[in-house]
């Protein structure tokens, strides 16, 4: 059975990351995406769900199921109302913080789905929306 999909799931502390992942989780295996897939699905969904908390100071992850050419997947789309992101492609490198963290969060994030897509801007907010295919 499919999840039913456009589920908004609002990211506002530490437990809401925890719940993200396994909402994700869920619909990842409902739709019959590999163990692996999952495993990088979760990871990436972590670490915008993070970001999303820490960075843009809460929002939300959107959930959709999406298909195209028969083939099902899950459509994830993190948003917040934070600072925005100045300058994308130097935040996209491996090694850029603004934290104390790696510095792999939205570069690793992309690796690990496939599509992936960023907008931001200054003063009003970030989204991230990435699919991962069945």
């Amino acid at each position: 059975m499919t999840p039913p999909g456009n589920e908004r799931v609002p990211i506002q502390s530490e437990d809401d990351i925890v719940r993200a992942r396994r909402i994700a989780r869920t619909y990842a295996q409902e739709l019959g995406i590999g163990l692996t897939n999952q495993t990088k699905l979760v990871t990436a969904v972590s670490e915008l769900a993070r970001n999303v908390y820490v960075h843009g100071g809460g929002g939300t992850m959107q959930i959709e199921i999406v298909s195209n050419r028969g083939n099902q997947g899950i459509r994830l789309t993190f948003e917040d109302h934070g600072p925005g992101i100045p300058d994308i492609n130097l935040a996209m490198q491996d090694g850029y913080t603004t934290g104390n963290g790696l510095g792999l969060g939205l570069g690793g994030a992309k690796r690990l789905v496939h599509e992936f897509e960023i907008e931001s801007w200054v003063g009003r907010g970030t989204r991230v929306t990435i699919v991962m295919w069945a």
